[in-house]
């Protein structure tokens, strides 16, 4: 009978326990990945809910309004390109743009997180709930700017963000459509994609951060070592090529001599090939790894798609194409833009947000901005290299179309190739090295052609506007 009981008592001890970790976990899953469970079309509790709810207002940095119920319908900015450039951001009336704000900031904007006394008190008082309003770090302004100048017809993506304090003042994609608008968006092109958080891709060429992060860490000589490039190298059964190669035309561009530093300057292929070739394919995904790649990104205000860097097929081909920022590389622009950041911030990677605040009926703060560091995959000696090599691309390398003058800027191009693409997906991510400014960005325009000719003079146009208008300079 005392043996019956011991092992009675060691069950319910295990039972308990158990239960604890179960509470732990729920707590944890809440915590992490709560705005995913809202936001999720699983979520019936939800989605049942909102109908008992007036939805709160969504307000841009400038406390201009971006969307609000009026009469029971939804409704958006008053300028039709502004609630076009918006619309993956707000979201829309039916909910086709699956991560948008509406989704994401639902428990505020749809009372989830009122009181029991409030709820108690429209029941009272007869009025309907209203969820909370909540405010975006983004601004309204810059949106309808960045919609104005990018190309026409083309698909892509625009993030841009404060590397300091991770605030994210746009994430738009391309194309996009009018949330009020009766008639159906051409579907041919996939405008419900959030493309800046969604559209994962190859990075092309701006993975050469990346690269070159891996080689000043782990390659001694990374410096000084002399790099040959005849603009052909054989690695196991694939050839690395480098931009403007064609060899139906004999036509072969060849860099000779350079050190990494150059390499980097005119994202020279072969030498990334070879580094990664030098570093294996270990040192590199793990450097990889260090910036976000094949993490779950469990962020608070974004439902971001994981990136990843190749864990299979790895042949001396395959990493040699890697390290030029091809294979098997995805990525999305958000993310790119963090790995920029990264660079800018003095190798810390911030989180990005874009809740500002959130605000009951009642004037009531639910919640307000806060910073939280991501990781730090560099080190601030390491960041200032790879600044410095960014900086050299601007100034005599293949980004010199995004210079402004008296003012300095980093970055790197890139060209991805994809396959049945006419042309490559044209790249290009950098920050403002200015200390009032402290401003990053990615732009991807798809089957354009390349980063320097076609996304540089993008960003150049968009750091231009955040200097002309209260953001620094």
């Amino acid at each position: 009978m005392k043996q019956i009981r011991k092992n009675a008592r060691k069950v319910l001890f295990c039972l308990c326990g158990l239960f604890l970790l179960l509470i732990a976990y729920g707590t944890y899953s809440i915590t992490t990945s709560g705005s995913r469970w809202f936001s999720s079309s699983l979520n019936t509790f939800a989605r049942e809910k909102r109908g008992d709810v007036i939805a709160g207002d969504i307000l841009d940095r400038n406390s201009e309004t971006l969307a609000a119920t009026i009469d029971g319908v939804r409704m958006y900015h008053a300028d039709a390109q502004v609630r076009a450039a918006a619309v993956h951001i707000t979201g829309d009336r039916n909910g086709n743009v699956t991560k948008s704000m509406d989704r994401v900031q639902a428990a505020y904007l749809y009372g989830f997180n009122m009181s029991f006394p409030e709820r108690l008190s429209c029941v009272f008082s007869g009025t309907p709930r209203k969820g909370d309003d909540v405010q975006l770090t983004v601004d309204s302004h810059l949106i309808a700017y960045v919609a104005s100048i990018f190309p026409a017809g083309k698909a892509g993506a625009v993030v841009v963000m404060n590397y300091q304090t991770g605030e994210v003042l746009t994430e738009q994609s391309f194309p996009n459509f009018d949330p009020q608008a009766s008639a159906v968006p051409n579907l041919s092109m996939k405008p419900f994609i959030n493309r800046a958080i969604d559209g994962l891709n190859a990075p092309g060429s701006t993975f050469k951060i990346v690269t070159a992060a891996s080689a000043i860490e782990n390659m001694a000589d990374y410096a000084t070592r002399a790099f040959h490039c005849d603009g052909l190298l054989q690695a196991g059964s694939r050839t690395v090529t480098d931009a403007g190669t064609n060899m139906s035309e004999n036509k072969i561009t060849q860099h000779g001599e350079l050190n990494l530093l150059r390499a980097f300057q005119v994202s020279c292929n072969n030498t990334f090939a070879n580094v990664a070739l030098s570093l294996g394919d270990t040192r590199l995904r793990r450097t990889a790894e260090d910036f976000g790649f094949n993490d779950n990104f469990l962020f608070r205000d974004l439902i971001v798609e994981n990136s990843s860097y190749p864990t299979s097929n790895r042949n001396d081909g395959e990493l040699a194409w890697t390290g030029a920022g091809q294979s098997a590389l995805q990525v999305s622009p958000l993310h790119m833009c963090m790995v920029a950041s990264a660079v800018a911030n003095k190798g810390v990677m911030m989180e990005p947000r874009m809740l500002l605040k959130a605000t009951s009926q009642k004037n009531k703060i639910r919640a307000e901005f806060s910073t939280r560091m991501y990781r730090q995959p560099l080190t601030e000696a390491q960041a200032d290299t790879l600044k410095g090599y960014m900086g050299a691309v601007v100034t005599g390398g293949t980004g010199t179309a995004a210079q402004i003058a008296g003012k300095k800027v980093c970055g790197k191009t890139g060209s991805a190739e994809l396959d049945n693409q006419e042309n490559t997906n044209a790249w290009f991510v950098g920050f403002l090295d200015e200390p009032a400014s402290p401003y990053a960005l990615a732009v991807v325009v798809e089957n354009a052609g390349g980063g320097g000719s076609v996304a540089a003079p993008i960003a150049r146009q968009i750091f231009q506007w955040l200097l002309q208008n209260g953001y620094g300079g």
